[in-house]
């Protein structure tokens, strides 16, 4: 069975310092390589990007950085609407859009599901980041995002489908959007730091007029009658019950040992804070 490349992007891992959106504006601005990529415009042309998301108030605003590019499709829509061979999937996994056939089919920008896709104005023709495929077909063993990202949040691998399936089944990793059913050959862990929200909150206790953290309350989210979420207050008296599917409501039950100090219904169409939480001593 032949080996394909794939990218894993570990979302938990990025700081969003751009260095892969860098590392790919100065290998194929003002470059191009025949049969594989022509170059790529300077402004308004992003073919490997890292997005910003923030979640949720402060002080337990969580902010996110999640790298988007080509997920060089094993079913790529943009094969599909593509004329005359213009696209190409590659043996070795990788998807080439090749800048000669593809000029003027505007079509394959809009097949992807990503948009992932640009559409180069000046010079007519449909552009994606190709995986470096150039240095690749050199003896390069990385791709340059892999070079540069100081976290290693970026890593490709070539593996079967069989080692594709065993790895991301129990290593957690997901495709960014399954619902499009293209078989994706870019796997990402974390996403559930912008795809579910969060439920956070400070416990104090109250000593005759004094204030302080209260470490080791028991909070509680359920929904249904059912216990959903579960966590202790830290040394500062915060919580925080994350992973939770968006929408309807939650009931937040607080404990203190046996004692319910806070019980209250929590919309969760997105992440939230109760505040302060006190409780007499």
């Amino acid at each position: 069975m032949s080996e394909k490349w794939t990218l894993f992007v570990d979302v938990e891992k990025c700081t969003g310092c751009q260095n892969c959106f860098i590392a790919v504006k100065d290998e194929y601005v003002g470059n191009e390589s025949p049969g594989y990529f022509a170059s790529q415009p300077a402004e308004n042309a992003t073919w490997f990007t890292v997005d910003h998301y923030e979640r949720g108030p402060t002080p337990f605003t969580q902010v996110t950085y999640l790298p988007r590019m080509c997920q060089h499709c094993d079913d790529a829509p943009c094969a599909k609407a593509a004329r005359d061979g213009a696209v190409v999937k590659r043996a070795d996994g990788i998807v080439i859009i090749d800048p000669q056939k593809a000029r003027g089919q505007k079509q394959i920008v809009g097949a992807c599901p990503y948009g992932a896709v640009i559409w180069n104005e000046e010079l007519q023709i449909p552009q994606a980041w190709p995986f470096e495929a150039h240095l690749l077909d050199q003896g390069w063993k990385r791709t340059r995002v892999e070079q540069v990202c100081p976290t290693q949040a970026l890593k490709s691998e070539k593996l079967s489908d069989s080692a594709l399936a065993k790895k991301t089944a129990s290593e957690n990793w997901a495709q960014l959007k399954p619902e499009a059913h293209s078989q994706p050959r870019v796997f990402y862990r974390g996403l559930d730091r912008i795809n579910k929200v969060f439920v956070a909150g400070t416990v104090e206790i109250d000593r005759i007029g004094v204030r302080d953290c209260f470490e080791g309350a028991v909070a509680q989210l359920s929904r249904g009658g059912n216990i959903v979420a579960t966590a202790r207050t830290d040394e500062f008296g915060d919580f925080k019950l994350d992973g939770l599917t968006p929408g309807g409501v939650g009931v937040l039950r607080i404990a203190q040992g046996a004692a319910t100090i806070f019980e209250q219904e929590i919309g969760l169409d997105q992440s939230t804070s109760v505040g302060a939480v006190v409780f007499a001593a």
